[in-house]
């Protein structure tokens, strides 16, 4: 008895690793030290020496139930993305820019080309983040984890100046809300997607004409990071006075976290398009509106409050970034909340 015949193959992980390599250089920032393969990831303070007061942010998150279509589709070359944005979507809404991430990987056996494939696109997802794939673990589990199927998450950390950081401490009635549009579900609610449609090969298949691709690829769409966009916004010499990004629990419980309690968010649904997929949702699930904007980002992926007088100017940069931006509502007074018209 070994442990390749317990189920573990020792020289599939060392053939993942070098498989992944490839893709792990385009991500190296000059402020990542030594090289691929080690305990541990290092990386140089020298990003932010001359930050008055440099604090990191970080993040962490998994891609949720998505994965599921991935092993139906045999498609896994953007589930990574969806990892990474996950993490770093939300270290940009504090104001930071990521530095590094670490993926982990689990899985029940370890087929080398499918690892690096994941990879593939965590690193995809790292360069549109301008951050570092730093390190990373993949696990083989045998009896754990099925055969064919295994679990993705990551961790990033980021640093932003403490004058800079994000809080809506500043908000006040009359600030202009703005949203970034999504790609589509993004990586939230799939557990609903399941229920809704049916998860087979010859159901993600089928072609909708008003999604003008298969089901399956819009539903495996990867989530859109926005951390280029924010970042274009700053540069521009906006401050971002509060950003929401629309994830897990859609408008009713990302809104609110960021605003102050003296302030509501009023939102106009019909101030931006409403991409395709969600409204086939909600008519082959017979899912109440209600229910779709407390669940999903519902074309709106990221939400940012700026003064009027930075509306133009922060449309501008946005758009600059490759991203679509929409005037989707405005701040008033009132009790914590968002208001949905």
């Amino acid at each position: 008895m070994d442990y390749k015949n317990a189920g573990v193959d020792i020289e599939a992980g060392y053939r993942s690793v070098e498989l992944m390599k490839e893709h792990i250089r385009k991500t190296v920032r000059p402020e990542m030290l030594g090289g691929i393969g080690g305990f541990s990831g290092a990386f140089s303070m020298k990003a932010f020496k001359d930050m008055e007061n440099p604090t990191l942010v970080s993040g962490t998150d998994g891609v949720g139930t998505k994965l599921k279509l991935a092993f139906i589709m045999n498609k896994h070359d953007t589930v990574g993305i969806d990892c990474v944005a996950m993490c770093v979507n939300d270290i940009a809404c504090a104001g930071g820019e990521p530095l590094f991430f670490l993926d982990y990987i689990a899985c029940g056996k370890n087929y080398p080309e499918k690892i690096a494939e994941i990879v593939k696109g965590v690193a995809d997802g790292c360069v549109q983040a301008g951050c570092s794939l730093i390190g990373g673990e993949t696990a083989e589990m045998p009896g754990f984890y099925p055969t064919e199927e295994y679990d993705l998450a990551g961790f990033s950390v980021g640093v932003v100046d403490e004058k800079d950081l994000i809080t809506g401490a500043d908000l006040k009635e009359g600030d202009v809300l703005i949203g970034m549009a999504s790609s589509g579900v993004h990586s939230n609610g799939f557990s609903l997607v399941r229920k809704i449609f049916d998860m087979t090969r010859e159901s993600l298949e089928t072609y909708y004409e008003e999604l003008g691709t298969t089901l399956g690829e819009a539903l495996l769409a990867p989530t859109k990071i926005y951390v280029k966009a924010l970042k274009s916004v700053k540069k521009a010499g906006v401050r971002i006075k509060a950003c929401s990004h629309i994830t897990g629990g859609g408008f009713y419980e990302n809104v609110p976290r960021m605003l102050k309690d003296d302030v509501k968010a009023v939102i106009k649904k019909d101030s931006y398009p409403t991409p395709a997929i969600f409204r086939l949702m909600a008519e082959k699930g017979d899912v109440e509106e209600q229910m779709m904007y407390n669940t999903y980002n519902m074309g709106i992926g990221m939400i940012l409050a700026v003064d009027p007088a930075d509306v133009d100017v922060t449309m501008k940069a946005i758009r600059q970034a490759g991203e679509d931006p929409y005037i989707v509502g405005k701040i008033e007074a009132g009790e914590k909340g968002v208001e949905l018209c």
